[in-house]
């Protein structure tokens, strides 16, 4: 079990949809550039176009899950949400789910986009299984995989 505080991202995926969109920032800006034929507006346009990919790219690897002493915060893509080790019932990593969902105590399933077993399949079940200790030390729930 891993020591608190401790976070879970999909590294991994992370470097590799930052790393894209820098690269795809750096490209649109030096074809704009190279073009003679561009007028300053398609400039401005081809520039603004790599920075809101980037932009896309960078909130695609923001999710995360945060465990500290006095429970998870789950980061997804537009929301964040802290949930005290009690309100987590259950951590489930099903064959085929996409991340790991939280099952909780108001009968809700909460995903947890920063364990997935996407690209990095062994790390995503090892994070899982730390996060599955941790619920079960400190929370009052238990875990199905």
């Amino acid at each position: 079990m891993p020591e608190l505080p401790v976070t879970f991202r999909p590294t991994r995926t992370r470097v590799v949809l930052l790393s894209i969109g820098v690269a795809l920032v750096v490209v649109l800006t030096v074809v704009s550039l190279m073009l003679e034929a561009l007028s300053t507006g398609d400039r401005i346009t081809f520039i603004t176009t790599g920075l809101l990919g980037l932009g896309v790219l960078a909130l695609l690897s923001r999710p995360k899950v945060v465990a500290t002493r006095d429970g998870v915060t789950v980061v997804n893509l537009t929301r964040s949400r802290r949930l005290a080790w009690a309100e987590i019932v259950r951590v489930n990593l099903r064959n085929g789910d996409a991340w790991v969902h939280l099952d909780l105590s108001d009968g809700t399933s909460l995903p947890a986009m920063g364990i997935q077993p996407g690209v990095a399949k062994e790390r995503a079940i090892a994070d899982f299984r730390a996060l599955r200790a941790l619920v079960e030390a400190h929370g009052t729930g238990a875990s199905t995989a």
